[in-house]
């Protein structure tokens, strides 16, 4: 089985949004689901971030998929420049890539205002899904257009879905439990 993280965006927490209900779902599947608390609003930058990885991250493998909300997608851009070992697959919901308009910017940008290295994020995880929407008020949808084209990924369009959060009525996913699961079967 697989070892699954869910990483939350700025502000955000374990207990949010989706979260939890993914988790429920996938540990009744028998997957290990972790969702790490990340420093936020104060000390948000990628080294206390990463400080606060550090403890996951001999969990990473070949069986690995990661999951970034929003501000936790920009980290698992910066996650998979820096490991070693190539995950089994990506998944970013509503992540920002530095183009304006971004409600955030401020708070994000020590995340999100340096080139990435596409090259070795891609050689560092099999599979990539990107999903974006139209009216996300924190996150312009040209975000998720230019990540998918950076990842040579398609772009899953959700129309209406907002920030993917509580307040745009996400607290269940299931376009997205569903390409998991696929995911995680072996091939």
């Amino acid at each position: 089985m697989a070892n699954i993280f869910i990483f939350h965006g700025t502000g955000g927490y374990p207990e949010e949004n989706w979260f939890p209900w993914l988790k429920e779902k996938l540990e009744v599947l028998g997957h290990k689901v972790v969702v790490p608390q990340f420093p936020t609003p104060d000390n948000q930058t990628p080294e206390s971030w990463f400080e606060a990885f550090r403890k996951y991250e001999e969990s990473l493998d070949e069986n690995t998929i990661i999951i970034g909300h929003s501000l936790g997608g920009a980290f698992l851009l910066h996650l998979l420049e820096k490991v070693d070992v190539q995950i089994k697959a990506a998944y970013f919901v509503a992540a920002p890539v530095g183009i304006l308009p971004l409600k955030n910017y401020e708070t994000d940008k020590p995340f999100i205002d340096q080139p990435f290295d596409w090259d070795k994020i891609k050689a560092n995880s099999k599979e990539f899904y990107v999903y974006h929407s139209d009216n996300d008020p924190f996150v312009s949808l040209e975000n998720g257009q230019e990540l998918a084209k950076k990842l040579d990924t398609e772009l899953t369009f959700v129309p209406n879905a907002g920030h993917f959060n509580a307040s745009a009525g996400y607290k269940s996913f299931d376009i997205l439990l569903k390409q998991i699961i696929i995911s995680a079967n072996p091939k």
